[in-house]
């Protein structure tokens, strides 16, 4: 690489870090953090209370009650294809390799309030979808800011959808593409275009096959391999069991901004732990992004609240089961490398390459546990969770670019969905500084996904009175049904 390229290399980089530090900002985070407590605290913390409820609707969306094109259950899936991927193996690990074991803390706040987020995104989708002119339901943040909201918004859904685009892209493809060729090879030594160009033409025989062809894949996939991962994260943690009470103790006085290496409390580790867990948050259970509705809407539920409640699951499987357990594997493993000093980071400013290996520090802590095996399970588990996230992002990326530009552009987006697929494979075979260039997409996808939540958590905010109203409805008239049963009964 020459030295102009190098420096326009790092101009960019530098660049989008920048606007990546505008972008998850104080104001951004109280948004998220703020947005998804009012909810919380409008729906009486019914997210909260209602987790076993919530299993057993999901139970019954196996069956089509409605219209639309795939089942309240497969909808569920669908969205978790998407939201199970990279960001639970390598973001929880860059999560807690720079923002210190605290970062997991705010990745459970997030998750917590996220719950009532994503609770409101699924009543909004069904309420407000549409049906398109393939006769398929089709919704999302954009159309419940132009349904809901009124015409003058309709600025507000075109905004969102362009981000969903763009982030759908570096998220949903690029992001996942480049960790699984970059994992494959350093494991196996395969070279990266040979596995880029089958993870493209397994993704193709899927995608260009449509909502009901992906619902297939990731019912049958997504709980299969999420059950199998949590079986084998919780072995990992188990066998080292005496490290988990330290383990926690970090969590929570590092996510306060207290140290003992610091000698005590600093404001900027409490800046970072928090930024970095609810950026890794938001980037892996997408609660308040806005992505998942887009796939609750295609659910055969005529029922808003009923399909928010299976919504909801999401989050808390995602994060609070998933990331929980990448996380206490890696702190229970002790295979954080000691140049990642959330204390240092947080001063200086500079992040050592290493901790931005990702699913490295997540492979050597399964392999420490699980010597010959672990490190090659991540391996396969990441390039599956990959694989889902990229069909189920592929869905949520054609719904934003249908409605800029119509159904017309529904074939040819799925094609470029899979040339993106090939220019990053070939990206990483052509370049130097691998590291440098992960570096860049990590935070390229971290500053589109931001920049996709703003329009949708203004949409939520805006239109949590219909929320709160429908949400009280659908519960005084279960309690009235079950009463008026007992009363027959007796």
């Amino acid at each position: 690489m020459s030295a102009s390229s190098a420096s326009i290399g790092e101009v960019v980089s530098n660049g989008i870090g920048t606007v990546n530090g505008f972008v998850w900002g104080p104001p951004m985070l109280v948004l998220l953090l703020g947005t998804g407590l009012y909810l919380t605290i409008g729906l009486r913390f019914m997210p909260l209370r209602k987790i076993g409820f919530a299993f057993g609707e999901l139970m019954k969306g196996r069956k089509s009650e409605g219209d639309g094109e795939v089942t309240p259950f497969a909808a569920l899936m669908t969205a978790l294809s998407s939201t199970i991927g990279t960001g639970n193996i390598a973001g929880v690990a860059v999560a807690i390799a720079i923002g210190g074991p605290g970062a997991l803390f705010w990745m459970w706040m997030t998750a917590l309030v996220g719950m009532a987020t994503k609770f409101s995104e699924g009543v909004l989708a069904v309420k407000y979808r549409e049906v398109d002119e393939t006769g398929q339901r089709v919704g999302g943040p954009m159309y419940y800011i132009k349904n809901g909201m009124g015409k003058r918004w309709i600025w507000l859904g075109g905004v969102f959808a362009f981000f969903g685009v763009m982030a759908g892209l570096g998220t949903g493809n690029a992001i996942q593409t480049a960790e699984v060729v970059r994992t494959v090879n350093e494991t196996y030594g395969v070279d990266y275009y040979v596995t880029g160009g089958l993870l493209a033409l397994l993704a193709g025989m899927v995608i260009l096959g449509g909502i009901k062809r992906i619902a297939s894949v990731a019912e049958k996939v997504v709980p299969a391999m999420a059950l199998i991962y949590i079986a084998l994260g919780l072995s990992v943690v188990a066998i080292n069991y005496d490290a988990v009470p330290h383990a926690l103790v970090r969590i929570f006085s590092n996510a306060l901004g207290f140290d003992a290496a610091a000698g005590g409390f600093t404001g900027a580790m409490l800046m970072l732990a928090m930024q970095r867990g609810v950026a890794r948050g938001i980037f892996s259970n997408e609660a308040g992004q806005g992505s998942a509705p887009i796939a609750h809407a295609a659910a055969q539920n005529n029922d808003p609240v009923d399909q928010g409640i299976i919504a909801m699951l999401g989050t808390f499987i995602d994060t609070i089961m998933v990331c929980s357990i990448t996380g206490l594997a890696i702190l229970t493993s002790g295979v954080i490398p000691e140049e990642c000093n959330a204390f240092l980071i947080a001063q200086s400013g500079i992040t050592p390459e290493v901790c931005d290996t990702g699913a490295r520090i997540t492979s050597a802590a399964f392999a420490e546990a699980l010597p010959g095996f672990g490190d090659h399970f991540v391996t396969v588990a990441l390039a599956l969770f990959a694989f889902t996230t990229i069909l189920g992002w592929s869905y949520y990326g054609e719904r934003c670019a249908e409605y800029l530009f119509g159904e017309k552009i529904i074939m040819p987006f799925r094609y470029a969905w899979i040339a993106m697929m090939l220019f990053v494979t070939g990206l990483l075979y052509a370049g130097d500084n691998v590291t440098a260039l992960m570096n860049t997409v990590w935070l390229t996808t971290d500053t589109l996904t931001g920049m996709m939540a703003a329009p949708n958590l203004i949409a939520l905010l805006v239109l949590s009175p219909v929320i709160f109203k429908m949400t009280r409805d659908y519960f005084e008239k279960r309690e009235a049904e079950a009463k008026t049963g007992a009363d027959r009964a007796s």
